[in-house]
């Protein structure tokens, strides 16, 4: 009887132990499913914020080095360039994430052969983007000037994206337009209707948090685009002096717009758009995005 007890006892040590285990491991993978679920954001940089001295494999790597998941890089002509550069920066661990078309030019020219070669040019950044795995082409669509209206510079810009459109759908890129400095698109309230009206996927949002200090606040603009938005620039601004500044050192309210961000349940990547400089510049720049990713 009394061995039998013993042999119990021991039972029920090795049953709470193996429980112990189990709960343990069990704890330590939900731990790891929740850092990864966490892991929604990613840091981003501009290619021409790495140093210029620097080979291009040396700079995906420095990019890497310095805490950076990807690069907002250029659209190239000739795509077999293009891919092998992809290549140096996946191999590094930083990808290519997107591509920066910017400008549409000559904003305001509405000559046929003109507006062609426009378009001809941005159906080339989203061909270069597929083949370098990017999954967007910043556009900013138009400008404004004394002479070009604000309804023609509306209507225009929507007629010359819808044209890009099956390129977009072809290559399974996404337009990405931006709100810039441009006298255009002036409240979210608008952007969200301009970006709705091309009843399409593939016409999204890449906003720039910094670019609406002047004349609004970040979160509210968040808020109202919603899930328009598909990636985020990242740079801040001082309203007093009228100037840009370093994340996190302007009057962008981020703690705000880190909240925004979490309703709207935004993933992707939020890139850096701001001076470039060496490791130690760098490595802190991204320590800023993190504390911005922390709350």
């Amino acid at each position: 009887m009394e061995m039998r007890k013993l042999e119990r006892r021991g039972f029920l040590k090795v049953s709470a132990a193996a429980a112990a285990g189990a709960g343990l491991m069990g704890a330590s993978a939900l731990a790891a499913e929740e850092e990864k679920k966490k892991r929604k954001w990613y840091k981003g940089l501009k290619l021409g914020m790495l140093p210029g001295n620097l080979s291009d494999e040396e700079k995906f790597k420095l990019a890497k080095r310095c805490g950076f998941d990807g690069i907002d890089g250029s659209p190239m002509q000739d795509h077999e360039a293009a891919r092998k550069l992809a290549q140096l920066a996946r191999d590094a661990g930083a990808p290519i994430h997107g591509l920066v078309y910017g400008w549409w030019p000559p904003f305001t020219d509405t000559r046929p052969e003109t507006v062609q070669k426009s378009i001809d040019s941005m159906e080339n950044a989203l061909r270069c983007a597929k083949a370098m795995e990017a999954t967007t082409v910043l556009l900013v669509p138009t400008s404004l000037n004394d002479d070009f209206s604000y309804a023609d510079a509306y209507k225009l810009s929507q007629e010359y994206v819808r044209r890009l459109l099956p390129v977009a759908e072809e290559t399974r890129v996404v337009i990405a337009i931006e709100n810039v400095w441009n006298k255009f698109l002036l409240s979210p309230l608008e952007f969200a209707r301009y970006l709705d009206e091309f009843e399409s996927p593939w016409i999204r949002a890449y906003f720039d948090v910094g670019n609406v200090i002047i004349h609004g606040f970040a979160q509210h603009w968040i808020r109202i685009l919603g899930k328009r938005i598909i990636k985020l620039d990242i740079k801040d601004f001082k309203r007093e002096g009228y100037e840009w500044k370093n994340v996190l050192d302007g009057d962008v309210n981020w703690p705000e717009v880190r909240k925004a961000l979490d309703e709207i349940g935004f993933e992707g990547f939020m890139t850096a758009e701001v001076g470039g400089g060496d490791e130690a510049y760098l490595r802190d720049l991204a320590g800023r995005l993190d504390k911005i990713i922390a709350g």
